[in-house]
């Protein structure tokens, strides 16, 4: 477990560099879920996530000879828009790896919190790829490692929001926080579990990146051989090796959450609330309804730990929402080669409240057919059965692809 008195001295180090966040309690939440549910904003960090904290406590402490040689980080984004921020800040050139995968929106923030203190070097599909990429240049250059999350000091600069936390309110049941690689959870989980070792600290991990719940279902590291890369803020294969010791001895739980479900949080909170974040940041949120049972009447803190969101991703958000909530359907259908049979199609399969969303259609020949791609939008997830039951009428051959990941993928 990581000392408080640690984190309290990057507590001081932070301050006038990192914002106190604000705890905010939100009575909708409350309703819907029973309980007493309190927000800590970290999107609302001076970086919009709570990344700086982590980032600027290990700088700071650097040797003169390291801080004047410069340092290297590798980042899916948030991470890196804390190391440009501090290098900035605190006069250090910095080397910062991304993959290609970023989000424009990252990038450029990144651009902008360092401005010449630091180059950018886009690599690789994931975190994973671009960390090789940066050790590489870490090695061959003799530099510092700024590591998102495997590294005591980042350990204990993320761990401040959980002294925030403990400062405001002592008495929580519960503290759900979201899980990357791990070093926001052993911060957080140290300071509040020594301050009070009977309060509930659960993980939350998107579903298809499961990497620390599946390293404390083996009880030893597991590197995932594939990840769904969606909430690029906590999709890594592999948890860092000195989070997981801390982990394994202070997180009661793990959750894991639909990526769709994510969607669906993130487009509530937006539309609802004026709240934007970022798929991360949604992930303890998320959560709420999934644990409902064991989260009634009691306190509850969500950490919300970014709100760096592309607004190019809106679309792919949405879609992602819709198919999760039973609302988005896209089939395969070979249509007749006869005039009128689009028209049928329509006026027959669809109910009063179905709408097609998408179309694409080649003819090949004339009688030669491919299939065409058809996407449907119900009003009521219940609407579905009648749907499917008029599709087979028509036609058979008629597929459904929502559950087929090749098909899906390929078409869609």
């Amino acid at each position: 477990m990581i000392e408080v008195s640690k984190i309290d001295e990057a507590a001081k180090r932070l301050e006038g560099v990192a914002l106190k966040t604000p705890l905010q309690f939100n009575e909708i939440m409350s309703e819907m879920y029973g309980a007493h549910i309190y927000l800590k904003r970290e999107d609302l960090q001076l970086v919009r996530s709570y990344k700086l904290r982590g980032a600027y406590n290990l700088i700071s402490t650097l040797s003169d000879e390291d801080k004047s040689k410069g340092v290297v980080c590798a980042s899916a984004g948030n991470h890196a828009q804390g190391v440009a921020y501090s290098c900035k800040a605190l006069k250090v050139k910095g080397t910062i790896f991304m993959p290609e995968t970023t989000p424009k929106q990252k990038v450029r923030k990144v651009e902008l919190f360092g401005a010449d203190w630091v180059d950018i070097v886009l690599v690789g599909d994931t975190f994973d790829d671009c960390y090789e990429a940066a050790v590489e240049f870490k090695d061959s250059n003799s530099l510092a490692f700024v590591h998102p999350f495997n590294a005591s000091k980042v350990m204990e600069g993320q761990g401040t929001v959980g002294k925030e936390i403990w400062d405001e309110i002592q008495d929580a049941d519960v503290i759900l926080v979201p899980v990357g690689g791990g070093g926001l959870a052993a911060g957080v989980s140290s300071y509040l579990k020594t301050k009070n070792p009977n309060i509930e600290i659960i993980g939350v991990e998107p579903e298809g990146a499961p990497s620390m719940k599946s390293a404390l279902s083996k009880g030893e590291l597991v590197k995932l051989d594939k990840i769904e890369k969606f909430v690029d803020g906590a999709a890594v294969k592999e948890v860092g090796a000195k989070t997981f010791e801390v982990c394994k001895n202070t997180l009661d739980d793990m959750v894991t959450v639909p990526e769709g479900k994510i969607c669906t949080t993130i487009l509530r909170l937006y539309n609802e609330e004026a709240i934007v974040v970022e798929p991360a940041g949604a992930l303890t949120i998320s959560s709420l309804g999934l644990l409902k049972d064991r989260l009634e009447g009691k306190k509850v803190v969500c950490v919300v730990s970014g709100s760096n969101n592309d607004i190019e991703r809106t679309q792919e958000i949405k879609e992602r929402s819709l198919m999760y909530e039973g609302l988005k359907h896209y089939f395969l259908v070979k249509f007749p080669q006869r005039a009128g049979a689009l028209k049928e199609f329509v006026n027959y399969i669809l109910g009063p409240n179905d709408d097609i969303t998408r179309f694409e259609y080649v003819k090949k020949s004339a009688r030669q057919a491919g299939p065409a791609l058809v996407g449907v939008e119900l009003l009521y997830p219940e609407d579905l059965e009648g749907l499917l039951n008029r599709m087979k009428e028509w036609n058979p051959d008629c597929q459904r692809i929502n559950d087929n990941p090749v098909l899906f993928e390929y078409f869609v």
